[in-house]
């Protein structure tokens, strides 16, 4: 399937009583790629949760591909086409690798499991390993390329370099640029590793408190050094 458009208008949500998300809206035309940032408890992977149907929504609706899915279940986005990386990545440890592939495939023949491996080299040589034998960044190679072999529209990745090594996290993030460069897929991602998040994106959007604090383009974010400091308190961009 080809790209597709996602659509977020006047999103509010949260768990429970709690309210995270208020009022968010934005757009992501079919095939781009669209940070999110904001500091830490700002609502960032509660909007992810929130697109892939797994916190309580209040208000707002989402449009993917021009489709409304805001009713949809969890199970019924992904079939849509709706891809989800949460950050704490959700492999089967009990399972090998190949066997955690083999979940994500959805019907697809199973010589499929080759893009997995020609994304990730490392997972072929780790196939025959369970999924609780590798390394933080095997298992989050593992999940993407799960969440991939589905062949979903949208692809939303909650912080994928999270606990990762320097050059773990440069292999993950030329995947990720790839895949963007290569494939029909839309790409939302979440990280803290701000520099490698707006070297990626083609636009970005800050959070701040559960609301939509800016949003432009990267190079707009790399001038405004006063949004930098003030919403995601770096101290800079290089």
């Amino acid at each position: 399937m080809p790209a597709a458009s996602l659509e977020v208008l006047d999103l509010s949500a949260g768990y429970g009583p709690t309210r995270v998300l208020e009022s968010v809206s934005f757009s992501v035309p079919a095939g781009e790629r669209l940070a999110v940032l904001g500091r830490n408890g700002m609502g960032k992977t509660t909007l992810l949760a929130t697109l892939a149907g797994q916190t309580r929504r209040y208000e707002g609706k989402i449009s993917l591909g021009g489709a409304d899915i805001t009713g949809f279940a969890s199970a019924d986005r992904a079939r849509t086409g709706l891809g989800y990386v949460p950050q704490a990545r959700c492999i089967f440890p009990t399972l090998t690798v190949e066997e955690n592939l083999f979940v994500g495939l959805k019907g697809r023949p199973r010589s499929a499991l080759q893009e997995a491996y020609d994304m990730f080299p490392r997972l072929f040589e780790r196939r025959g390993n369970l999924g609780s034998q590798l390394s933080g960044g095997e298992q989050q190679m593992l999940s993407t390329a799960r969440s991939i072999l589905g062949r979903p529209t949208v692809l939303l990745l909650d912080e994928p370099l999270e606990g990762l090594a320097p050059v773990i996290c440069e292999e993950l993030m030329a995947a990720f640029t790839r895949l963007a460069q290569t494939s029909d897929m839309t790409i939302v991602l979440v990280e803290q590793r701000i520099q490698s998040a707006i070297d990626f994106a083609d636009q970005v959007i800050i959070l701040e408190r559960g609301r939509l604090a800016w949003s432009g383009t990267p190079g707009a974010l790399a001038q405004s050094h006063e949004t930098v400091d003030k919403l995601l308190g770096v101290g800079g961009l290089h």
